[in-house]
């Protein structure tokens, strides 16, 4: 591996805003690798005040990207949060300047394994660095830094953006004012680990992976990844939702065919999640991504001790979890609950009860707006933010 990976973007910007970042000084990565300068591809809503006062970031999940609020430009679907973003809403546009960023290694803009490395002239592939939560959140702050805004309001993501969100407030505390992760935890589990193998599997058995290096092939392991989503998507719904959604209910047929189509409706529907994410997701980039998520260990990175992370922070929490999420389960935000509590951060902890799992943060749940949304409005209202 080179110790320095010159990574400008080669296309333009699909839509929204493209910075070059790490111009001057590249960006060291947890595994020893420099980078830079790199592409970052943002999106932003409202407008920043004239103190600077008002930005709030926003952290995207393992497929997300950052079209928060916007329709998407390849499924021209509306943005994946826009019931919490948007004027008058949670996250009000009329109050805050909010920020998404496409993650470094994504696929969407930012620098990833499907852009161009200037010294072959071809797509990186797998010659692109392995990346960490870590190095994700050192990227954005770079973003940020371009700007111009020293503190974020708040910082707020579900999934793998609540751990970007942990990592923000452990790294920079004072950029902080306010933490909101949601439905996530301080490190990836044995059993999280073991659904993204087996998604990545599927990925590198499929021949048109060509071993990462498909670009140019005119092909892309669609099937492998299809599958991966389809594996993936069964953790981030419940039983109980799976149940009440689709039971054993047949897809447009009254009998079984005793064959291997779609007899029932769930497997219609875990197919065209699958069908549907090929066309807007790189499989390269579902490699590193989830990677990155089976790396992260807040509390390995202080000792094993996870309330180190926290000390002295002066950062305000809101940790919220879901009764049915099984994907991260509320034992798990208890943790960093509890690390909180005993580095003495101000911390408040809600368990919404939902039977929709792990999605529920993408999803219609009032007592989660209301929650987050008091939660803001008193910090906005001593900040003096109208």
């Amino acid at each position: 591996m080179r110790e320095r990976l010159d990574m400008k973007r080669a296309v333009p910007a699909r839509e929204g805003s493209t910075v070059t970042l790490a111009e001057k000084t590249p960006l060291r990565l947890d595994s020893g690798t420099e980078i830079g300068p790199f592409a970052m591809s943002y999106m932003t809503y409202g407008t920043l005040n004239e103190a600077k006062s008002n930005a709030v970031l926003i952290c995207h999940a393992l497929t997300g990207d950052q079209y928060v609020a916007s329709d998407h430009p390849v499924t021209g679907k509306p943005g994946w949060w826009g019931r919490m973003v948007g004027p008058g809403k949670v996250l009000d546009t009329d109050r805050y300047f909010v920020i998404c960023a496409n993650v470094l290694g994504g696929c969407m803009g930012t620098a990833g394994p499907q852009e161009i490395d200037p010294e072959t002239g071809r797509p990186w592939g797998l010659g692109f660095p392995v990346i960490t939560i870590g190095d994700m959140v050192r990227a954005q702050s770079l973003l940020i830094d371009h700007l111009g805004i020293d503190e974020l309001f708040c910082v707020i993501g579900g999934s793998m953006g609540g751990m970007q969100v942990l990592q923000w407030a452990a790294a920079y505390p004072e950029r902080v004012a306010n933490a909101v992760p949601i439905a996530c935890a301080a490190r990836h589990s044995a059993q999280n680990i073991a659904f993204h193998e087996v998604g990545r599997q599927a990925i590198m058995a499929d021949p048109q992976w060509r071993g990462g290096d498909y670009y140019e092939s005119g092909e892309t392991p669609r099937a492998g990844l299809a599958v991966a989503r389809m594996a993936a998507h069964v953790t981030y719904l419940s039983e109980t939702a799976l149940h009440r959604k689709f039971g054993r209910n047949l897809q447009n047929r009254e009998r079984l065919t005793y064959g291997f189509d779609a007899d029932f409706q769930v497997e219609s529907y875990l197919r065209h999640q699958g069908i549907t994410f090929v066309d807007r997701f790189d499989a390269n980039s579902y490699l590193y991504i989830t990677r990155a998520m089976d790396y992260f260990d807040l509390a390995a990175e202080h000792g094993g001790v996870l309330a180190r992370a926290f000390a002295n922070s002066r950062t305000r929490f809101c940790v919220v979890s879901f009764s049915s999420d099984w994907l991260f389960p509320t034992t798990e935000a208890r943790d960093v609950v509890r690390a909180l509590n005993a580095s003495a951060a101000n911390v408040s902890f809600v368990e919404i009860q939902t039977d929709k799992g792990h999605d529920a943060f993408l999803l219609d749940e009032p007592e989660m707006f209301a929650t987050i949304g008091g939660f803001l409005e008193a910090s906005a209202v001593r900040r003096g933010i109208l």
